[in-house]
């Protein structure tokens, strides 16, 4: 478990963690612990949005909340949202559309998807009554979609990457009992905030949904998941949880 931590937080995060070589039993629990490694992503958002300078409105709170988790993820899932857009966007076959995800450009799908996720993630969350609070629900439930995107039946679009790491490495089973306290610990953060426990829980809910309907168009259109991919699940993931959360 351990290991599976501390390869969660080395392969998501910025935080300098040695983590050991990343076999298929190191894999599968850091996608199972990707949850906890959003308590990170969410702290650094909330740094801006509770110790920034006095004075400063909400909209520029939430732009700086929003570009401190991208600082600590090094952009890693925007880059997947961008490239899977990319690809997605190209109409082509399967093959061609994944050798388009794996160039270093980007396009303009990457570049519209991108400007829109992160307008929205800012805007959401400066309408937030609690942005601390939301910012953690959603880097949390953002998360959760990566222990279901790499659950049994799914499987990898490519032989190599991380995708064919993680691909169908975790049960529905074990998908669930991450869930559970995710939606548990949300309904809490919500009762002790202005949020709401409802509005927390439909948050993660959303966000499971979003992911789950990207998936399947993902494994409809490439043949099975890639590491851009789950990055991609993940932004689109937190960004329908805050837009709950910004819901009045």
């Amino acid at each position: 478990m351990i290991a599976g931590l501390r390869l969660s937080v080395s392969l998501l995060t910025i935080v300098p963690v040695r983590a050991a070589d990343a076999g298929r039993t190191a894999a599968r629990q850091a996608m199972l612990l990707a949850p906890a490694t959003g308590l990170i992503v969410g702290a650094a958002a909330a740094v801006p949005l509770l110790l920034g300078p006095a004075g400063l409105d909400p909209l520029p709170r939430a732009v700086l909340a929003v570009a401190a988790m991208a600082l600590v993820t090094r952009a890693l899932h925007l880059d997947g949202l961008a490239d899977l857009a990319d690809g997605l966007g190209s109409a082509r076959p399967p093959a061609e559309a994944l050798a388009i995800m794996k160039r270093s450009d980007i396009g303009p799908f990457g570049v519209v998807t991108l400007l829109l996720a992160l307008l929205l993630q800012a805007a959401a969350l400066a309408s937030t009554p609690d942005a601390a609070a939301a910012v953690m629900i959603a880097a949390v439930g953002g998360r959760l979609a990566l222990p279901w995107a790499c659950r049994t039946g799914v499987p990898s679009a490519r032989p190599g990457g991380l995708g064919a790491l993680v691909a169908g490495t975790i049960s529905t089973r074990a998908a669930l009992a991450t869930t559970v306290p995710v939606l548990l610990a949300a309904a809490l953060t919500g009762a002790v905030t202005e949020l709401g426990s409802v509005r927390a829980v439909l948050a993660v809910s959303a966000a499971l949904l979003v992911a789950h309907l990207m998936l399947r168009h993902a494994v409809r259109r490439l043949g099975g998941v890639t590491g851009d991919v789950l990055g991609a699940l993940v932004e689109l993931a937190a960004t329908a949880a805050l837009l709950v959360l910004s819901a009045a």
